[in-house]
């Protein structure tokens, strides 16, 4: 045998250990595959742990081929074919070059008899790791001056599109989300041949414009959309940056596939969570070096909202979906598995996180009660519905005990239908007086303000609630500078002439926002009030709601309320709610419990309530 360590064999069973200088144990160590990373590269080292002074060290094999590692003067082996098992394992993957897919994908496969150790560089959380990075330079062209943590964000993103070729951008609204996009594409330039493609909502077109406009007026950009839009795909490559919606994407696949994007960027990127819509699938067709989902709420219904993001930012990082449905179940203990992975890719900041010399906020819960009558009338609509509509009257009853909480003359003529909130009217025959005692507590909220001349946001998920509570402000005379609504029915380029009223204005103003409409993509700070009339199912809507007027920009505190009915279909939406944040803190937020809050909210009783039996 050698005594030179380099010249052994491989395979330790043909050593000659007569003849060197090198002790041999007998007894056989574990295997284990360590994955860490050096320079920006993965790479998986086959070895051993070995305890030394009463710690554990890895030690690794001279390559992947070899069943021995070198301890000091000693040969220590390891079972002879655990090099057969990482190999086959590995398949054609570059242990000294993985992709983080191939990491990920070694992780959830495992290897038989063989431990797999991935060291902390490898999945350092993308927030934790964002707090230690810079940029290298500050673009020139940026007509801005980033926030501490936005430059972390971007330095972040440079060195995720380097390492994983994709991200998810998941900062809470009022962050700078668009910014830090925006100053990305100055770090890593796209070009007319190459250009980057923007994918948003209608009601988003117009602020991707001024935005790139005000923060990098040397960028140039198109924007894809309506009669005038490009026929051949080279129409698209004349411009830096391509602003298209979601439905013109779908129509006009064919052109967006004949061009080599360098981004793909999708905003408010939960328009595309479902993995079997046309949105995503099409998505999923196009060429791009880089693709980062931006989103502020990466899952609202359930796990796979994230494998899709995922998917659309890194393919096949998480696995396909079937493997990934049965390695994370919607659970809390799948969450948190699910955490301890895509929290590298997912940079996902709120602003109590970062943005601590933000001005107070304050969040009051003020609960209420139905009276006599009302109790009965509550009762009877549940039972009647469920009744009437069968198996699917849980979740009609649901939808309208929760709109008869907003306000008893409110009807819809669709109830079972899926967007039955769209066809709500106000009953102009209905018996039922105009101030009930969440009417009357808005009017005390909305006095106040009045006379203190603050400004208003009250959020209120059926249209008409605004009408019903504009008659009410009149007939109590409260006189504001200025009323306004926005909701689904309002033009992108009225909403921000709206805002832009309503923000100027001197006095007292009130806005009134349906959360589905008006809950994103605007920028309210103007505010210092804000009421949650009715509540929402998804806790994200109201989230983001919430955010358009605490965010940055905002110099004064701002007071959240949110008015609900003790013993109803709100207290569960809103229990919901804490819940959801509260498990948002520490792992993936998800929502798990549909079928347990909709036999709660059915079980409940404001009779029980009022009588303190719940």
């Amino acid at each position: 045998m050698s005594n030179n360590i380099d010249d052994l064999a491989v395979d330790y069973r043909l050593f000659d250990s007569q003849s060197s200088e090198y002790s041999f144990s007998n007894r056989i160590l574990y295997p284990t595959l360590e994955i860490d990373k050096i320079g920006g590269r993965y790479r998986a080292s086959l070895g051993a742990q070995v305890v030394k002074g009463g710690k554990e060290k890895f030690i690794a094999c001279l390559s992947n081929l070899h069943n021995w590692i070198s301890d000091g003067n000693r040969i220590r082996p390891l079972p002879h074919d655990a090099p057969v098992f990482v190999n086959d394992a590995l398949g054609e993957m570059d242990p000294n070059d993985l992709s983080y897919p191939d990491v990920l994908a070694l992780m959830r496969k495992g290897i038989e008899g063989v431990d797999i150790r991935v060291t902390s560089e490898v999945t350092e959380a993308a927030n934790a790791k964002a707090r230690s990075m810079s940029l290298p330079w500050v673009p020139v062209d940026l007509s801005a001056s980033l926030y501490p943590y936005q430059e972390q964000g971007v330095a972040w993103l440079n060195d995720a599109l380097d390492s994983f070729g994709g991200a998810v951008l998941a900062d809470e609204m009022g962050l700078g989300k668009t910014l830090q996009i925006i100053t990305l594409f100055l770090l890593k330039k796209p070009s007319a041949d190459q250009p980057a493609l923007i994918v948003c909502p209608t009601t988003l077109i117009a602020n991707w414009c001024r935005e790139i406009g005000k923060f990098a007026p040397r960028l140039s950009y198109l924007v894809h959309r309506g009669a005038d839009r490009a026929g051949y795909h080279k129409e698209l490559m004349r411009s830096e940056v391509v602003i298209t919606t979601y439905d013109t994407l779908v129509n006009d696949i064919t052109i967006f596939r004949g061009v080599d994007w360098t981004y793909l960027i999708c905003d408010e990127a939960q328009a595309v969570k479902n993995p079997d819509s046309k949105r995503r699938k099409n998505l999923s067709y196009l060429s791009r070096r880089y693709a980062i989902p931006v989103t502020g709420t990466p899952v609202e219904n359930s796990l796979m909202d994230l494998w899709s993001l995922s998917d659309l930012a890194i393919p096949g990082i998480l696995g396909s979906r079937d493997d990934f449905a049965a390695s994370y179940p919607d659970s809390e203990e799948g969450a948190a598995e699910l955490s301890s992975v895509s929290d590298t890719i997912v940079l996902k900041r709120t602003v109590k996180d970062v943005a601590g010399d933000l001005p107070e906020r304050r969040d009051i819960d003020l609960p209420l009660e139905l009276d006599d009558q009302a109790i009965k009338d509550y009762q009877k609509i549940r039972e009647e519905t469920v009744a009437e509509y069968g198996a699917a009257g849980m979740l009609v009853a649901v939808g309208q005990l929760a709109l008869y909480c907003a306000h008893p003359r409110l009807r819809t003529k669709r109830p079972k239908t899926e967007h039955w909130e769209d066809s709500v009217e106000i009953d102009a025959s209905s018996a039922y007086p105009l101030i009930t005692p969440k009417m009357e507590l808005c009017l005390q909220i909305l006095r106040e303000s009045m006379l203190t001349g603050k400004k208003v946001l009250v959020f209120a998920a059926f249209n008409h609630c605004g009408d019903l509570i504009k008659e009410a402000v009149d007939r109590e005379n409260l006189a504001f500078s200025y009323w306004n609504n926005i909701n689904g029915s309002t033009s992108q380029e009225d909403r921000q002439h709206i805002v832009d009223a309503f923000s100027e204005v001197d006095g007292p103003a009130v806005l009134i926002l349906n959360p589905k409409a008006a809950g994103s993509g605007l920028n309210i700070t103007a505010a210092t009030i804000v009421v949650h009339y009715t509540q929402n199912w998804n806790p994200a809507l109201e989230m983001q709601a919430s955010a358009r007027a605490h965010r940055r920009g905002q110099q004064l505190p701002v007071t959240v309320y949110r008015l609900f009915y003790q013993g109803t279909v709100e207290e569960t939406m809103l229990e919901r709610s804490l819940w959801k944040r509260e498990l948002g803190d520490s792992a993936v937020p998800i929502s798990v419990r549909d079928r347990e809050d909709l036999e709660k909210a059915l079980s409940v009783s404001p009779q029980h309530s009022r009588d303190g039996n719940v």
